[in-house]
C-alpha cells in the first residue's frame, strides 16, 4: 500500500537501520532477519446501477483522486466484510438506498493514489437495481422513461464527504463510454463489459 518508491528507514520487526528494500515490487525484506512484509493489494468494489431506459447513474466526487469526476458507487471493502456486503453498505452510504439484485461482473486492476500513498486495488463490479417503491407499476415506469430522471434522482441522498452531485448517463455505445469524464480507468473498463454483456443479451432474444 505504501509508496513503491520509499523503503521503511528501519525494520518494523527487528529495528535494524537501512536494512529493508523492496525487491520484486510486491513486498519488503530486511536483510538482517528475512522479514517479509508484502504490499497485498486492496479489495474494492463498484455497482452498476440502472433506470428503465437503461442509463447509469454516477457520482460527481467530492474528493480525490478525481475530485469533480465521476464513478459509480463504491468504495474499499472493510475487514471482515464480502464484497457483496460492501456493495449493500457503500451504496447504502452513498446514495442512501440499498441496492436489490445485486450481481457480481467482472474485476479489474486500478491504481488508487490518496494522501501521497498510492494503492494497487482489484475491483470488483457487481450490476444492481434501485430498489421498487409502493408506486412502481408499468404505468409509473413508461412515465419514468420520458420523465424519470428526476423522480429517480429525487429517491437518492448523497454522502456529502464522498459525492456532490448525482447524473444518469448512457453506456450504451463505446463513444457513450469514452466521452465521460471518468475517475478511474477500472470503472471505464467495467462499462464497456457491462454494455458487451448488454449487447450479447440483447442478440439471443
Amino acid at each position: 500500500m505504501a509508496n513503491e518508491n520509499a523503503n521503511f528507514a528501519v525494520c518494523p520487526k527487528c529495528g535494524a537501520a537501512g536494512t529493508v528494500s523492496y525487491p520484486d515490487s510486491r513486498r519488503w525484506v530486511c536483510s538482517a532477519c528475512n522479514f517479509n512484509l508484502y504490499n497485498n493489494v486492496a479489495a474494492a468494489v463498484g455497482v452498476i446501477i440502472c433506470d428503465c431506459a437503461g442509463r447509469v447513474l454516477f457520482e460527481v466526487r467530492a474528493k480525490n483522486p478525481g475530485k469533480g469526476l465521476l464513478t459509480i458507487p463504491g468504495g474499499f471493502v472493510d475487514p471482515n466484510e464480502s464484497a457483496e456486503q460492501a456493495v449493500v453498505r457503500e451504496c447504502r452510504e452513498e446514495i442512501g438506498l440499498e441496492p436489490a439484485a445485486v450481481r457480481f461482473l467482472c474485476s479489474y486492476p486500478n491504481t488508487y493514489e490518496f494522501d501521497h500513498v498510492t494503492y494497487k486495488t482489484c475491483d470488483l463490479f457487481f450490476t444492481a437495481r434501485l430498489p421498487e417503491t409502493g408506486g412502481d407499476t408499468a404505468e409509473s415506469a413508461e412515465s419514468a422513461e420520458s420523465d424519470g430522471e428526476r423522480a429517480l434522482l429525487g429517491r437518492l441522498t448523497a454522502q456529502q464527504s464522498e459525492v456532490t452531485a448525482f447524473t444518469f448517463e448512457s453506456v450504451a455505445s463505446e463513444r457513450d463510454i469514452a466521452r465521460l469524464p471518468l475517475a478511474f480507468d477500472s470503472v471505464r473498463n467495467a462499462l464497456r463489459t457491462y454494455a458487451a454483456s448488454c449487447h450479447s443479451s440483447s442478440s439471443r432474444i
